[in-house]
């Protein structure tokens, strides 16, 4: 009997000490914690991967992984590499149009490294195009780039509301599902990308799962967006992005302004807009 009750009392107490950091993780306050992450020098390593999907098969997926450096207002700078892969529907018919070769470059791999509202890009697809001594294109008045498509939970207003919208939170688990008017409305990288797909209908809805460490940031948020435009098209996005070593020192270091050319000078050669993934 002694020996019964003492194993339970150690069973007991195994259980308690398994569920500990769990229990910590709800009751921790994300968006505190979110905010106090966001000191200048410091920043968190980020792995994503998405889905974009157009229906009867085009679509394509885009991987990023770098790192994103912090002030007190969010991101700042960020050096990532981004790699953009299309179906096989997408190229059969852009090699049947004659267009493959020049949308090939598109899924070229890219560096960017993002300072302030300026962008410098460098990858093979530019190889023949910068004069020599050159590497890097610069594009100036840019957004930063998100850590994820459809849900940046690096905004503060961001987080708080997916927090708001829960359908359940379990541990460091949380589930909920938002529409996309209600989204456009406190986050700035869902407007920039989605602003046409907050006012169509059907209503655009995205549902969400976030997973919490024990001091309360996101380690991993995965979402699907059914997402309609006001003119009629539908598209569906698959997001899952991956968050450590939060807290990291961070400086990242901008090319030689030697080594840089402005994209105004390449005109025609190379994109408008900052090529790659999610701009």
């Amino acid at each position: 009997m002694k020996r019964t009750v003492v194993g339970a009392v150690l069973l007991a107490g195994l259980v308690q000490l398994a569920a500990a950091p769990v229990q910590a993780a709800s009751g921790t306050d994300p968006v505190n914690a979110l905010r106090a992450a966001l000191t200048r020098g410091k920043g968190v390593n980020i792995v994503s991967t998405t889905k974009v999907d157009h229906g009867r098969g085009v679509y394509y997926t885009a991987d990023i992984d770098g790192t994103v450096g912090f002030g007190p207002g969010g991101e700042i700078a960020s050096d990532l590499s981004q790699r953009l892969r299309s179906s096989a529907t997408v190229r059969d018919a852009l090699k049947k149009l004659g267009m493959y070769e020049d949308f090939a470059l598109e899924e070229l791999p890219l560096r960017v490294i993002s300072s302030g509202s300026d962008d410098y890009v460098s990858g093979p697809r530019f190889a023949g195009v910068l004069p020599r001594g050159t590497t890097w294109v610069r594009y100036s008045h840019t957004d930063p780039p998100t850590s994820n498509p459809l849900l940046e939970i690096l905004e503060p207003a961001t987080l708080k509301t997916l927090l708001a919208h829960r359908t359940s939170w379990r541990g460091g688990v949380v589930k909920g599902t938002i529409k996309a008017d209600k989204l456009v409305k406190v986050s700035d990288s869902f407007a920039s990308r989605y602003r046409g797909y907050s006012i169509g209908k059907p209503v655009s809805i995205i549902s969400y799962t976030l997973r919490l460490d024990s001091a309360g940031l996101v380690e991993r948020v995965t979402a699907k967006g059914v997402l309609h435009h006001w003119k009629g098209s539908v598209l569906r996005v698959e997001s899952s992005t991956r968050y450590s070593a939060w807290d990291r020192p961070v400086t990242v270091a901008l090319p030689l302004e030697s080594d840089v050319l402005d994209h105004g000078r390449l005109e025609g050669k190379v994109p408008y807009q900052v090529p790659g993934v999610w701009n």
